[in-house]
């Protein structure tokens, strides 16, 4: 697979980087002298896009180790990508990870704790984003395991360039086109070790197992599903644009409760397709709603089945109420 990839330069990273920037709005940063931040754990991913990275946008990059504490040898590891970038005049610093540790669903925790400690320390350092190494390989590892849990559009859609963390951040992904063979290759020409996470090869984990499975596929597979998310990535934000415009059509604020929502003309809401009206009922439940987590697809389905009848429900801490033509949506507590 990596054989038919064009070598990765600094320029061409600069220019991921930036294009990547300007899907979230931070077009300046191609002029300006703000520092970004590369997540880096060691591993040959990250560590070729912070040294691509620092070439390329030379002085403005700073290496973030998050030491999760999950094995015996991660601070050493996080001291050891320390030491690397020092050698190569790249400043460095490593997050650690407090309190007690899961048990269960270790990599998706794990995963929170590390976006929650990098948004914090960029919030504080005023560094607007922190990139990440994510790449073409991750893609048709994710649509795969997505897939198989019978994930929707929005599921199966490629992994975003750029998505903002709670307190601000934006989370840059510039390598998404960009080939794993490639990455190892930068580093080899650099003459640049690496840490191999033994993580990664534990097929307790489904990213493992989806990883071999992958590995032992003909050439240029995980190109293809690449390219395959990608393309319903297009279509997922074609719908998302659709959504946005119904929701504003139709809901306003409800005279008289300023936590209520409310829509005129019921039918003309529901009368959209399927996929349509499950997303802008979800809309009107994040608005509104109690609920810490999303409900599901099904959940969804039966509550649009059941206004479609004409009939009041609740989902989601969120209470929907016929009214004449019109439908009312307010928060659950106290209104039943």
């Amino acid at each position: 697979m990596g054989e038919q990839d064009p070598a990765l330069t600094p320029e061409r990273v600069r220019a991921a980087i930036l294009a990547a920037a300007a899907r979230a709005g931070l077009e300046g940063l191609a002029e300006g002298t703000s520092r970004l931040a590369v997540a880096v754990s060691g591993g040959a991913d990250s560590l070729a896009l912070t040294l691509l990275a620092a070439e390329s946008l030379p002085g403005r990059i700073i290496g973030v180790t998050v030491d999760h504490g999950l094995r015996p040898d991660s601070a050493a590891e996080a001291a050891q990508v320390a030491r690397w970038l020092a050698g190569r005049n790249i400043p460095h610093v490593t997050l650690v990870w407090e309190g007690e540790k899961p048990v269960a669903n270790i990599q998706a925790e794990a995963r929170a704790a590390r976006y929650r400690l990098l948004d914090g320390w960029c919030a504080r350092e005023g560094v607007p984003a922190v990139l990440t190494a994510h790449h073409r390989d991750d893609v048709a590892e994710t649509f795969l395991m997505r897939l198989s849990r019978g994930s929707g559009l929005a599921g199966l859609a490629a992994i975003p360039p750029a998505r903002p963390l709670p307190g601000g951040t934006w989370v840059l992904r510039p390598l998404l086109e960009t080939g794993k063979a490639q990455l190892r290759r930068a580093l080899e020409a650099r003459g640049q070790p690496w840490i191999e996470d033994p993580s990664n090869r534990n097929e307790r984990f489904d990213r493992a197992r989806v990883r071999r499975l992958l590995a032992e596929q003909p050439e240029r597979l995980a190109s293809r599903i690449a390219a395959a998310a990608r393309h319903l990535a297009a279509a997922n934000e074609a719908i998302v644009w659709v959504v946005e415009r119904h929701l504003a059509a139709h809901i306003t604020a409800a005279a008289g409760d300023p936590g209520a929502l409310r829509i005129a003309d019921r039918q003309a809401f529901l009368n959209v397709p399927d996929e349509i009206l499950r997303r802008s009922l979800l809309a009107c439940i994040e608005r509104i709603g109690s609920s810490r987590s999303a409900p599901r697809g099904a959940e969804l389905d039966r509550l649009a089945d059941g206004l479609r009848r004409g009939e009041a429900a609740t989902l989601g801490g969120a209470l929907f109420r016929p009214r004449g033509a019109a439908l009312l949506i307010l928060p659950e507590t106290g209104r039943r």
